[in-house]
């Protein structure tokens, strides 16, 4: 059963709600806010409706306003009068799926089928395909940004829950009337047929924006489609990134001596980063993780060994069913660690000093722990192979299969985002980066429980230095510890 857990969190996780979030809070790969002065984009999603697309396309006409219809393919097939008009009163038509299903329950090529084929609807009524697609409820997967390369993802800045009758005309005006702003991507509905919508909702979407247009043009603003505002805000980062390379320029020429420790981290990796710490926090809960010591750097859970037999030290044997306490490192102290450090050295001597002071803790859990006294071994998966026995660990490799394989892709792209260098290390020494368990039996655990309250006896001392020496090069030789 953990298995499958295991299994379906990483695939959503991976194929669906990293990718999902990475867009939504940083947009990556995606545009939902623009920079302007004046302009205001208006989207429409779930169109072309026969009773109220019209009405709309009336109303933005009486304004001068334009805007952007993200339409459903089946509902243009049945509906090319509208798409036809929609085009040739110079509004934007992007692709919204064939039919209004999610990203995340379909396959990669079910998503591309739909969207070719609403893309060819298209270019039969209107002569030219789309250059925008918006995945319904703004939700993509992993393969979405790969296999759609040629398309711009376009998602929203605000969206007001316009497709329920109950929220009323007056409602939705304040709202949107509150969010009108320059470079605002305004999410609306001219079709209430999907599921989750009302069918009449939108004739109050139509009376709000009527007021909304008024308001606009008081204002002085500009409704545009979305071809527009993309194309002003990239002259408005253009302009941004020249003064910023002319500061940058002028900064580095004051202080060319100086070096930092701390490392920056570009728009990607921060996003990754925020979704690493969140699913850490939801991994906890869901395998009821509990702090070893103060839990800054290590974190453990009692459970049962599930894998082939493995002969240990005085003559043991850890077998399928027996208990262990598994360690797993705490994600903030170790990307810290990584950002704050002047080289990998430093970083590989840190942390074998930090598994050095956490095993009298980890051994004094025992004691305590819900199944302690059942617990034959300490385990964890680490990248840092040699060093490991001076402090009573022996390693083995991890029994080839599905873990094995997503335990190794996960401590790739954790090199990837802690380490100064990730990129590069994973691209020239990806073939020797190999992830192995690392068990320690509880009777040489034990021996650690006085190691805070007694002096360090004199080989543990040298076999601790030399542990550090040797994890160290190790490091350097392109690995990094991670206990998962």
């Amino acid at each position: 059963m953990e298995l499958i857990l295991w299994i379906g969190f990483y695939f959503l996780t991976f194929y669906a709600f990293l990718p999902a979030l990475i867009s939504r809070i940083f947009g990556f790969r995606v545009f939902m806010r623009g920079q302007s002065a004046n302009e205001v984009s208006l989207t429409f999603d779930d169109g072309p409706d026969p009773v109220y697309t019209p009405k709309l396309l009336d109303l933005l006409k009486r304004y001068g306003a334009k805007a952007t219809f993200f339409v459903v393919g089946e509902n243009a097939e049945k509906n090319p009068d509208l798409i036809a008009r929609i085009h040739k009163e110079g509004h934007i038509i992007g692709i919204h799926n064939y039919v209004h299903h999610t990203n995340w329950f379909m396959r990669p090529r079910t998503v591309k089928r739909q969207i070719h084929r609403t893309s060819d609807v298209i270019k039969r009524i209107t002569g030219a395909r789309p250059m925008y697609y918006r995945p319904p409820w703004g939700i993509v997967n992993v393969f979405d940004y790969a296999n759609l390369g040629y398309l711009q993802i376009v998602l929203w800045t605000s969206l007001f829950g316009d497709w329920r009758k109950r929220v009323g005309a007056d409602k939705l005006y304040k709202r949107m009337r509150q969010k009108l702003k320059p470079g605002q991507v305004f999410l609306l509905h001219d079709c209430g047929i999907t599921f989750g919508a009302d069918r009449d909702a939108p004739a109050h979407t139509i009376s709000a924006l009527e007021r909304i247009l008024d308001d606009g043009r008081d204002m002085g603003y500009r409704f545009v489609g979305i071809d527009e505002m993309i194309a002003i805000t990239e002259e408005a980062k253009n302009g941004k990134n020249g003064r910023r390379k002319a500061a940058r320029r002028t900064s580095m020429n004051r202080s060319d001596s100086a070096t930092e420790i701390s490392h920056s981290i570009g728009p990607l990796k921060k996003a990754i980063v925020s979704l690493w710490m969140l699913w850490e926090k939801i991994f906890h809960v869901l395998f009821r993780l509990h702090p070893v010591g103060d839990g800054k750097f290590f974190n453990y859970r009692i459970r049962r060994y599930s894998g082939p037999p493995i002969d240990l030290r005085g003559e043991q044997t850890l077998r399928s069913g027996d208990h262990i306490m598994e360690i797993h490192f705490e994600n903030k102290m170790l990307f810290d660690l990584g950002m704050n450090s002047k080289s990998t050295l430093q970083i590989g001597i840190r942390i074998i000093r930090e598994m050095e002071r956490a095993l009298p803790n980890m051994a004094r859990e025992l004691a305590t722990a819900l199944n302690g006294e059942k617990v034959k071994a300490l385990y964890g998966v680490s990248m840092i192979h040699r060093g490991s026995e001076s402090l009573g660990y022996q390693n083995f490799d991890l029994p080839r299969g599905l873990f094995s394989w997503m335990t190794n892709v996960y401590l790739r792209i954790l090199m990837r985002v802690i380490h100064p260098a990730g990129n590069q290390r994973v691209r020239d020494k990806g073939d020797s980066m190999n992830p192995r368990m690392l068990l320690m039996t509880r009777d040489i655990l034990l021996t650690w429980a006085d190691e805070s309250r007694v002096k360090r006896r004199p080989d543990r001392a040298r076999k601790s230095v030399e542990t550090q020496e040797v994890a160290a090069a190790e490091f350097e030789e392109g690995t990094i510890g991670k206990l998962v």
